[in-house]
């Protein structure tokens, strides 16, 4: 017999969803045919699967240790401890060796970053280390996760900035930070501003729309108007799949004559792979630095620009009820890069 007890990080999640983070090799067919026959078990009563767990709620596994390690991809005891120890250590790892990330802001269900250029969001492959096992390995530092929790829940990056852009990303730490962060996004309820320089003279707000297709193989987007759009469609159906609709709000702050470059103020409305830097491409104005789209440097000195000059910058939150109340209309501000006033 296994007994489970929901910690803070798991409550809020439905049991049967529970149960299939715990045990990914049973199928929905057994797991219900488990919890029908009480060898499952709720605080020691059955339980349908629609439940919503809470911190505290216990969890029984009427299984052999051979059936548990089966269900849940865990060979043994043994090995489970060699595995977790090595996974602890990669965490914390992570956390001493990734530098300057900053927390911006902390409360029990999410966690907000100040992430530096160069810093991968997620992992894009195997052996990388990102922004995720550095937040990983913090929760881990201050004991907020043990190893065997990670096993059931593994927080994560909620938005994802491009490994060279700077600023500000959004971490749930537990299933109802993550939830609430995924919603606000999704329903673009959160109000998201970057900071920029674009090369070229910007005069007045531009509120840009069109539509984008990710070219996956080249790794870079590409912008097509409105106009464009209905007339593709028109005559390819299909290409509705692979174009999304995209707008970018842009508010000129200052024109700097020695670079020929303006300071951006920018709402990202939709929030779609490399928006901000296709969008201003496509109407002459690169973000400096960003060679991938475009920009070229006019001086000598420009050209030691080793990334795009681009800084998510604020995040303003909406009006929220319940345990997120304290972050209605609430404003973060990540620190401006050293590069925004040289």
């Amino acid at each position: 017999m296994r007994k489970f007890v929901i910690t803070r990080q798991e409550e809020g999640r439905r049991f049967d969803k529970y149960l299939k983070k715990l045990l990914p090799q049973a199928s929905s067919g057994f797991l219900y045919k488990m919890l029908r026959k009480k060898n499952i078990t709720l605080n020691e009563k059955k339980a349908s699967g629609t439940e919503v767990v809470a911190a505290g709620d216990t969890v029984e596994l009427f299984f052999s240790e051979e059936t548990f390690s089966k269900f849940s991809g865990k060979l043994s005891r043994e090995d489970r401890g060699e595995r977790t120890g090595a996974a602890d250590l990669s965490y914390r790892r992570a956390f001493r060796g990734l530098g300057g990330i900053s927390v911006v802001y902390e409360d029990d269900n999410i966690l907000v970053l100040n992430k530096p250029a160069g810093v991968l969001s997620q992992k894009a492959e195997r052996g990388d280390v990102s922004l995720n096992e550095w937040m990983i390995g913090y929760l881990l530092e201050k004991g907020e996760m043990t190893e065997e929790e990670l096993s059931r829940f593994r927080p994560s990056v909620c938005n994802r900035l491009d490994r060279n852009t700077s600023g500000l990303v959004l971490c749930g730490k537990n299933v109802r930070g993550s939830r609430f962060l995924s919603e606000i996004l999704r329903d673009r309820s959160l109000h998201k501003y970057y900071l920029t320089c674009a090369q070229g003279r910007i005069e007045r707000e531009l509120v840009l729309d069109g539509y984008l297709r990710k070219e996956e193989e080249r790794n870079r987007s590409e912008i097509i108007g409105t106009d464009v759009y209905r007339k593709l469609v028109s005559a390819r159906p299909n290409a509705q799949k692979e174009y999304k609709r995209i707008e970018t709000v842009i508010e000129p702050l200052a024109y700097r004559k020695e670079r020929d470059c303006t300071e951006l103020r920018i709402l990202l409305v939709t929030g779609k792979s490399h928006q901000i830097r296709a969008h201003l491409a496509s109407i002459g104005h690169p973000v400096l630095g960003d060679r991938k789209y475009g920009w070229k440097p006019k001086r000598e000195e420009e050209g030691g620009f080793p990334f795009q000059l681009l800084h998510a910058y604020q995040v303003e939150f909406p009006e929220a009820e319940g345990e997120f109340a304290g972050l209605s209309g609430k404003r973060l501000t990540a620190p401006e890069p050293r590069w925004w006033n040289v």
